[in-house]
């Protein structure tokens, strides 16, 4: 059969026989790599070879053209397609400039050569598009890859356009990736019509459109769970990747009913022994729920656990702040032979992060540096930035951000939430800059968080929040939730409320977040009425407001003196929506019933407190008893005060003003000679304002 085979392909290279040094290659490659281990296969090679005429002697420096083109680019896309299969798209490219013949099927490899470089691989397309070489399906597939996965908006709806003019958009690939585009960019109406409209909707065409859902974040499950039964219905089989996309929509938003569902619809299929993917993809489920018991049981349900289920477990206890559990479970996978991987690492680092253990955290360095991750993967990296400036340790933050070989786009995210977590506010508007100066192309986050160190910054300008304003707005994120959120507060900050409110208005849907951040900018600017109002068409929308959102709305009432709206939100606060005041709101209120001179009922309130307040509620009701000459309440206050604090000079100087001037002055001298024999001291403060023209 091989030698056969041999013949055959002989044959069909008798014309190259000439150049006898360009079709051996060739001819190899034919070869499968285990026919040669075999004796009588061998001997059939040397035979055919064998027949072959006496290479004539060529002069040297003589090329020895193909008898045809389409030999030539046969042979070089066999080249480039040799060196795309090693992932060398720099050798693919030298053969690509190499020799001038090329087709479609030259610039396709080349496009899925160069996809992880996407500007480089539209720039192939547009090139064969100006040579006048008609794009085939392949192609539009491949570009409409590129387009969705750096979420090129504008070229992937051109590469649409052309698809249409082709008439390429029913073909089943490129319809496929047309409906899988519109859905990662959130088009999800658009990709669900172009879905409709395919011929034949197969396995692959499902897979991406489910793709697209889960990655979009917004869509519900219900919508994840309707399309999977349309799916069944039209007589589509579900594979372990559709399971995996079902799976993670459904731990995304939590839904552990509906998970627990297609848990089943795997069982009856038989996935879960086959499919280590989805085995791992129900392990992950499991845990973003907070179910450990699942997550636990469907580990061990895994006959042969691989590195990918032992760090998903690693990292479920991790994510669940199990710390104890977590190192357990990493020393087993390694004394069983499985190595460390970025997952298991980067969930050991956030865990580090929110709990604050910087020790640890520089033992999981140290592992880290040691297994070789500490240059090769940006996950880690950043997570390691954003460990060390959660742990307020900003020079060893700034230390692994220069010690990288290549400054990433995540990393110059977390060294400026990092130094925004240090309050170093200053410095994240100064690494904007370089980050600029560098080449890199900030993206949302990069935006929102240089808006809000900007916004909070003792230099912050209203000029500043403009030129980023044109810069979001330029670079299309202008629509996005969190540089929107992060404009209101900053213009509100600044005294430009109704710029606010016309970002505010301008977004299509806004989620929670955006109405705390306008509730809390009326709040900032003296207009409680108007908070209390967004507050209530919040909830008309149904959004449920969190403790955040309460705070806004108290602050606002509180600065704008109602008194009878705060009480209502307040105990609403508990009883309509199940969120818990914590000292932050007792002491808005406070506040709030201390400047409005209901002393009484503020230290009432004030008792009820978790620990029954703390310093910041007693000195608001203590000086507030000044203001109103309140000296039973005050009384008891002051003592309450310096009793809570004794070491913070000013709590000695508010409790010796307030006995000066309801007439105790042996009270008074004998608390300021105690400050004075503690040698206290008041730090000087500051301010810096600006004046707007």
């Amino acid at each position: 059969m091989v030698g056969g085979v041999l013949n055959s392909n002989l044959k069909r290279f008798a014309p190259l026989q000439q150049n006898f040094q360009v079709s051996l290659p060739v001819l190899f490659s034919t070869l499968k790599p285990w026919c040669w281990t075999q004796k009588p296969q061998l001997h059939s090679f040397i035979r055919a070879i064998a027949t072959l005429p006496p290479i004539p002697p060529t002069p040297p420096h003589t090329f020895v053209p193909l008898r045809s083109f389409s030999d030539r680019v046969y042979l070089k896309n066999r080249e480039i397609d040799a060196f795309v299969k090693r992932r060398n798209p720099n050798a693919a490219l030298a053969v690509f400039r190499g020799t001038p013949p090329r087709d479609t099927v030259t610039y396709n490899l080349m496009i899925s050569a160069f996809r992880e470089r996407p500007s480089r691989a539209l720039r192939f397309y547009a090139e064969m598009g100006s040579l006048g070489i008609r794009e085939s399906a392949t192609t539009l597939a491949s570009v409409m890859a590129v387009c969705t996965d750096a979420a090129f908006f504008r070229e992937g709806v051109q590469v649409h356009c052309r698809a249409v003019k082709f008439g390429f958009s029913c073909n089943l690939f490129v319809g496929g990736a047309l409906a899988g585009f519109y859905a990662h960019v959130g088009l999800c109406g658009v990709a669900l019509e172009l879905f409709d409209e395919l011929p034949e909707r197969n396995l692959a065409a499902c897979n991406v459109m489910l793709r697209g859902l889960c990655e979009l974040g917004r869509v519900k499950v219900e919508d994840l769970l309707g399309f999977y039964s349309r799916m069944c219905f039209e007589g589509v089989d579900p594979n372990g990747v559709t399971f995996c996309y079902l799976l993670r929509g459904c731990g995304g938003q939590r839904r552990l009913r509906e998970g627990e569902r297609i848990h089943g619809c795997v069982l009856k299929v038989g996935l879960v022994e086959s499919n280590v993917f989805v085995a791992n993809a129900l392990v992950d489920f499991y845990s973003a729920c907070g179910c450990l018991v699942g997550a636990r049981k469907c580990f061990e349900d895994i006959e042969d656990e691989d590195v990918i289920s032992w760090n998903s477990l690693v990292f479920v206890y991790a994510e669940n702040d199990l710390l104890c559990e977590a190192l357990e479970v990493f020393s087993v996978m390694q004394v069983w032979g499985h190595r460390p991987s970025v997952r298991s690492l980067v969930g050991l680092l956030n865990l580090c992060s929110r709990s604050g253990k910087l020790c640890f955290g520089k033992q999981v360095h140290c592992l880290v540096m040691k297994l070789g991750f500490g240059e090769g993967s940006v996950h880690v990296q950043s997570a390691l930035i954003d460990m060390y400036g959660k742990c307020r340790d900003i020079e060893g933050s700034v230390a692994v951000f220069e010690g990288l070989p290549g400054r990433t786009l995540e990393c110059f995210n977390s060294l400026m939430t990092s130094l925004c977590h240090c309050d170093a506010v200053d410095d994240v508007v100064e690494l904007f800059g370089l980050m600029v100066d560098e080449g890199v192309v900030p993206d949302e986050v990069t935006l929102s968080t240089t808006l809000k160190a900007l916004s909070v910054s003792a230099s912050a300008s209203f000029m500043g929040s403009q030129l980023l304003h044109c810069y979001a707005l330029k670079s299309g994120f202008g629509g996005d939730a969190a540089v929107a959120c992060s404009l209101v507060d900053a213009y509100s900050r600044c005294g430009h409320v109704e710029l606010s409110r016309r970002i505010f208005k301008s977004l299509p849907s806004p989620n929670v977040i955006c109405f705390t951040s306008m509730i809390g900018a009326c709040a900032r600017n003296g207009m409680g009425k108007e908070g209390i109002a967004l507050l209530q068409a919040m909830i008309e929308r149904g959004l449920k407001p969190d403790e955040v959102t309460f705070l806004c709305a108290l602050a606002g009432c509180n600065h704008t003196g109602l008194v009878e709206e705060g009480r209502v939100v307040f105990d609403s606060m508990k009883s309509l929506h199940g969120v818990d005041p914590d000292r932050r709101h007792f002491s808005c209120m406070v506040d709030l019933l201390c400047r409005a001179g209901l002393l009484h009922e503020a230290e009432e309130l004030l008792l009820q407190a978790p620990g029954k307040g703390d310093c910041f509620m007693w000195s608001s009701l203590l000086r507030s008893c000044r203001v109103h000459k309140n000296e039973e309440v005050g009384t008891r206050a002051a003592q309450m005060l310096v009793e809570l604090d004794p070491d913070d000079p000013a709590v000695w100087l508010q409790a010796s003003n307030f006995y000066a001037e309801i007439g105790k002055f042996d009270e008074a001298r004998q608390i300021r000679e105690v400050a004075l024999a503690r040698k206290m001291t008041r730090e000087i403060g500051r301010s810096l304002i600006e004046i707007r023209p």
